[in-house]
């Protein structure tokens, strides 16, 4: 898909794991890399806007059935949204049902169902780069740098106006979202907006941005190092976070 093409054919060597205060520059930005999520974003100059087509009613579907394994992990997924204060206690008229999807390593990720949702949505006409495009800045590079944001859509909040309109219905309750979740049609837009607006003095001279994956290129070490510290630097600025794990540094292709 998009977000594995603009990876850039980089090749990573699998290796033992390197230790944040190890790595060259990154370790002068320790509060870039946090471990999870602990509050809502900052007010941002781009929020996450849900326009309906017109004369479009509320949606509501049933809670979906689930396993009781599926039901004691929604519990505690749902707890720790509300902790974070991602989500509140709803009274919308809207409302989609909840499944989980196994990930890879085992875990069940939670997914709210907006597919009717996205249906009666006017749809985003950002435009996302060419895959193609993206190549062209690399011709020259020789050090590259990849960052991974951590649950990325999390960091950016929801138009208040539009927050009912995310409401998901269990059989623990009513809730919405107060931060751009997952599933819904004009996330990656949005989302790829406010990158766009964050990394726009560096962006096609040693910044790709795709969506929340943000890759740093350079032709030297040293020149390198000065790209980092500006890229490392914003993201700072702008209260964004990476998450450590899925990041690679000081690679040579």
């Amino acid at each position: 898909n998009g977000s594995v093409a603009f990876l850039i054919n980089v090749l990573i060597n699998e290796a033992e794991p390197v230790r944040l205060q190890d790595v060259a520059v990154v370790s002068e930005y320790p509060d870039v890399f946090l471990e999870k999520l602990a509050s809502l974003p900052p007010t941002r100059e781009v929020d996450f806007k849900i326009e309906l087509l017109p004369e479009m009613a509320p949606i509501s579907k049933a809670p979906y059935r689930m396993a009781p394994a599926e039901l004691e992990e929604l519990k505690e997924q749902l707890q720790e949204l509300l902790d974070k204060g991602f989500i509140r206690p709803s009274v919308s008229p809207w409302g989609a049902p909840v499944l989980f999807v196994k990930k890879k390593d085992g875990t069940m990720c939670l997914c709210i169902d907006y597919r009717m949702l996205n249906q009666v949505t006017i749809k985003n006409k950002y435009s996302l780069p060419r895959i193609e495009d993206l190549f062209d800045q690399l011709k020259n590079a020789k050090v590259f740098f990849k960052i991974d944001l951590r649950t990325g859509y999390h960091q950016l909040l929801i138009r208040e106006e539009d927050v009912s309109k995310t409401a998901f219905r269990t059989r623990y309750g009513h809730c919405e979202f107060r931060v751009m979740p997952f599933g819904l049609t004009n996330a990656p837009a949005a989302f790829m907006d406010l990158m766009n607006r964050v990394f726009q003095e560096l962006l096609d001279r040693f910044v790709i941005v795709f969506v929340d994956d943000i890759l740093v290129y350079s032709e030297s070490v040293a020149e390198h190092r000065d790209h980092l510290r500006r890229v490392l630097g914003l993201l700072r600025k702008h209260k964004l976070y990476a998450k450590y794990s899925k990041c690679e540094f000081w690679l040579e292709k």
